[in-house]
């Protein structure tokens, strides 16, 4: 027990200095940031925000900078390779679409540390359903890059409706949805249902990320995976 609380301990303190000093070290090193106190402080916001749709304007108000520098950084952490923009699905009948990409950092470990918070359990615990679903958007990202191609999305309108990612692949269309559950059920899937329906010729089949046990039929179009399915 001693053991694993120190390899623990490791973990954290190699993740707070990978995040504090190799990270900001070698975007200082990298880039022409004028203001690096604002940048530490639009850092540790980027990461915060990490899997929500973007808002430049409010976290232009928080770190004190202009809109465009806003962009610009996030640019920046995109060239870097230290997060990745999804792209908002645009080919849909569907009007009241937003249309602002959302952006996650490449690791969910980073994230923590550069948001300041301590990696642990408690920090998962606290509010796992959104962690998930940025693990997914992770790993799905991650796959199109070893496959060489494809691009990832998410469908959001502004009364609600949502497709947490499309997977874009060789002219196919994937929809998946992420839920923190053990249990899904068919009404999980409306909006995959939806999708599928929207798009009958170039999207076949869905697919529901969860906790579930094993791999279980929602509907004849829709299929529950487990997260280490993926």
């Amino acid at each position: 027990m001693v053991r694993g609380d120190v390899r623990l301990q490791a973990r954290k303190t190699l993740l707070r200095a990978y995040a504090i000093a190799h990270l900001e070290e070698e975007i200082r090193r990298e880039a022409m940031v004028k203001d690096w106190a604002a940048f530490v402080r639009f850092l540790r916001l980027a990461a915060t925000e990490s899997g929500q749709i973007l808002n430049y304007a409010a976290i232009s108000r928080e770190t004190g900078l202009s809109q465009p520098t806003v962009k610009s950084h996030y640019q920046l952490l995109d060239d870097m390779f230290i997060g990745f923009s999804i792209t908002a699905w645009s080919g849909s009948s569907r009007k009241h679409l937003l249309s602002t990409p959302r952006f996650l950092l490449f690791d969910l470990g980073l994230r923590h540390a550069a948001a300041g918070l301590t990696p642990s359990r408690d920090v998962v615990r606290a509010n796992p359903g959104p962690l998930f679903e940025q693990w997914v958007g992770i790993e799905l990202w991650k796959r199109l890059q070893y496959l060489g191609g494809g691009t990832l999305h998410y469908l959001r309108t502004k009364d609600g409706a949502e497709v947490d990612f499309i997977i874009a692949h060789r002219g196919k269309l994937t929809p998946v949805e992420v839920k923190w559950t053990e249990n899904p059920s068919v009404s999980d899937a409306r909006h995959l249902l939806t999708f599928l329906r929207e798009h009958p010729r170039t999207a076949q089949h869905g697919y529901l990320i969860c906790r579930c046990r094993l791999p279980r039929q929602l509907h004849d179009k829709v299929t529950a995976l487990p997260w280490f399915c993926l």
